[in-house]
């Protein structure tokens, strides 16, 4: 897998963080419950800067490539809340850059979070609300809250909003691998093409 095919991977992982958000916020559930593991897995996972060691392969962001191909594709059935939720992790993500201490102490609290895990074998939930709590200490605080639209009967329920903070927090692990990779805001302008050529190559191969 060449770099660049990682990078579009990246973004997939954020496309499909956002997508997370919104079913979450609008159903109060996943339909795939396989994606939670990898929202919490990929969060967890800070020592790499490869695709593969951070997520365990293509196949765990088919649905982020899906949903990249229809923010960047010639689709008119574009997802504005998706998109949204996207550009406002990427805010998230440059600010968390720009402030180093507010990283130590994320890596920190990460840490405590796989530990426990691993030691305690807390449940999803758990995990959940544990890095919710990481989210609400240290990303949120960090510019204007993001908005999130859905129905209020879900979005009130603390286990749907541990859930969406741990997207949230997911999108950002996945933007932050991005840029490892070399991923640029001028992708987007003057490599459009060439991201959907490598996303819709590598998501035909996934379904065979």
């Amino acid at each position: 897998m060449n770099i660049w095919q990682q990078r579009v991977l990246a973004l997939a992982a954020a496309a499909q963080a956002a997508a997370a958000v919104k079913q979450l916020a609008r159903t109060g559930k996943l339909a795939d419950s396989a994606v939670a593991e990898v929202l919490v897995s990929s969060v967890l996972n800070q020592q790499s800067a490869d695709f593969n060691a951070v997520y365990g392969a293509p196949d765990k962001v088919v649905w982020g490539l899906q949903q990249l191909l229809i923010q960047l594709g010639n689709s008119r059935q574009k997802d504005i809340e998706v998109t949204r939720y996207v550009v406002g992790m990427m805010a998230l993500e440059r600010k968390l850059s720009r402030t180093p201490k507010v990283g130590d102490k994320l890596s920190q609290r990460l840490q405590q979070v796989q530990q426990q895990r691993q030691h305690f074998n807390f449940d999803q939930a758990t995990v959940n609300a544990n890095l919710a709590g990481v989210y609400s200490d240290l990303i949120s605080p960090l510019l204007r809250p993001l908005q999130i639209s859905g129905k209020p009967e879900y979005l009130q329920q603390t286990q749907v909003q541990n859930q969406i903070r741990t997207a949230l927090l997911a999108g950002i692990r996945a933007l932050v691998l991005w840029r490892q990779l070399g991923g640029k805001r001028r992708h987007f302008l003057f490599s459009r093409q060439r991201m959907v050529r490598s996303a819709s190559a590598q998501l035909a191969e996934l379904r065979g």
